[in-house]
């Protein structure tokens, strides 16, 4: 029998099949935590590429670029591996929305290379240059955070030479292969599968660097935010779920409806179904709840106005109302300053029409405590399943824990350590917010 002789193209993806395993032991070493991240992609042959390019399951390169750049600057490929794995743990791939491609291509680069940057790992260091160096201070200075979305705002006021120069400094992977779809439900099965697959990974690689409890690096840190974080409106609203309750509706269940019985009766007796449809079902819903705007000085109207109507649209696009129920819209800063109810979501339209904001304080959630603490004593609240409070963070929190749920949802990074244990907490990118 003759002996198969290997071609050049089965000798080049061998061998980078090999340098790909030392990629990965490479990191692992660095990032043990990263572990099943780092084995995560599938590994794809495909001479087209001059870039690595990943899709979230398959990750694409060509043979030949992997062997010469191996020879030439191995960490190189590393940094280039570790930057696609990021880009799916930070789920980049799927949280564009309508955004332009130039801008959150390069808002997310910089985002992935500042994180890997920070890390100062042995195996994926290098020299920071000028433009890399002054944008990173750039964003420090003014206070931008370190996360697609803020950093996406700051490119649109960017002038069209210092943008390319970004694009081009921090590009290392092709994402031509990333989904474009607006969302979820648009979504090919595929890409929706390796989403949830990303998300899986995601919360396995913060649990196995919590549970190594060694001391996290700065670019570690900033990692690990982001994997904490939600996004996208369609985690915002699965979130609002979360203040759901179960209750009776007046509402035909057919699912409760035999119609075995139903049948049996109607041919026995002639015109007497043994059995009616309930005319109740138990179902998920949002029952009375509060939304509280931190409206101080540091929070943006036109940010509090998009958020209440980001609300309230996804709540009555998934009829999430019972058919009774109340709404207090309450505004806070330091104090009480407003407080309107609704108690027909035809009204919603209206009020969002006739909105706006009083305030301009100081912000203290305590005060917004206390006064839903009377609303419900009055028996004007019997039936309060949660609260939101909308806000940047900057407020004293109150001590003791509400006897309902409360969600505190952010618009920019905030301290961990001074949000009360007994809070949800949930950051929003305002880009998602209209």
């Amino acid at each position: 029998m003759k002996k198969h002789v290997q071609t050049e193209t089965e000798w080049q993806e061998e061998i980078t099949e090999k340098i790909f395993g030392q990629i990965q032991s490479e990191l692992y070493l660095e990032l043990n935590f990263m572990q099943i991240a780092l084995c995560a992609f599938e590994l794809c042959a495909n001479e087209n590429f001059v870039s690595m390019a990943t899709d979230g399951k398959k990750l694409y390169y060509s043979p030949q670029r992997i062997i010469d750049i191996f020879k030439s600057n191995g960490k190189y490929l590393d940094r280039a591996y570790l930057h696609s794995v990021l880009h799916c743990l930070f789920f980049h791939l799927w949280t564009k929305g309508k955004r332009d491609d130039l801008l959150w291509n390069t808002a997310c680069d910089i985002m992935t290379e500042y994180t890997i940057d920070m890390m100062d790992k042995p195996c994926t260091k290098r020299i920071l240059g000028y433009i890399r160096t002054k944008t990173y201070d750039n964003l420090k200075s003014e206070g931008i955070a370190i996360a697609p979305g803020p950093i996406y705002v700051w490119l649109k006021k960017q002038d069209s030479e210092f943008l390319n120069s970004l694009a081009k400094e921090f590009y290392t992977d092709d994402h031509s292969l990333w989904p474009d779809e607006k969302n979820e439900k648009a979504m090919p099965v595929s890409s929706a599968q390796a989403k949830k697959n990303w998300e899986k990974i995601a919360r396995q690689t913060q649990m196995e660097k919590k549970r190594r409890k060694d001391e996290s690096q700065k670019g570690e840190s900033v990692m690990l935010r982001q994997l904490t974080a939600q996004k996208s409106r369609h985690d915002y609203r699965e979130f609002l779920r979360r203040f759901a309750v179960l209750r009776e509706e007046l509402h035909i269940d057919a699912d409760s409806f035999d119609m075995g019985y139903y049948a049996y009766g109607m041919a026995m007796y002639g015109n007497m179904p043994l059995i009616e449809p309930l005319e109740t079902r138990e179902t998920y819903k949002i029952r009375d709840f509060v939304i509280v705007l931190d409206t101080s000085y540091s929070v943006s109207g036109e940010l509090i106005e998009k958020f209440l109507k980001e609300t309230f649209s996804i709540l009555t696009e998934t009829d999430s109302f019972f058919v009774k129920n109340k709404i207090r819209i309450i505004q806070c800063d330091d104090s009480i300053k407003a407080d309107e109810e609704i108690s027909d979501i035809d009204h919603i339209p209206q009020m969002l029409s006739d909105f706006t904001i009083a305030g301009g304080g100081g912000t203290d959630f305590r005060p917004a405590f206390s006064y839903v603490s009377e609303l419900i004593s009055d028996g004007q609240l019997k039936n309060m399943c949660g609260l939101l409070y909308f806000t940047d963070g900057k407020g004293i929190y109150p001590v003791k824990c509400p006897p309902y749920k409360c969600a505190f949802i952010y618009l920019d990074e905030y301290d961990d350590n001074v949000v009360p244990a007994w809070a949800i907490t949930m950051k929003i990118d305002p880009e998602e917010l209209g």
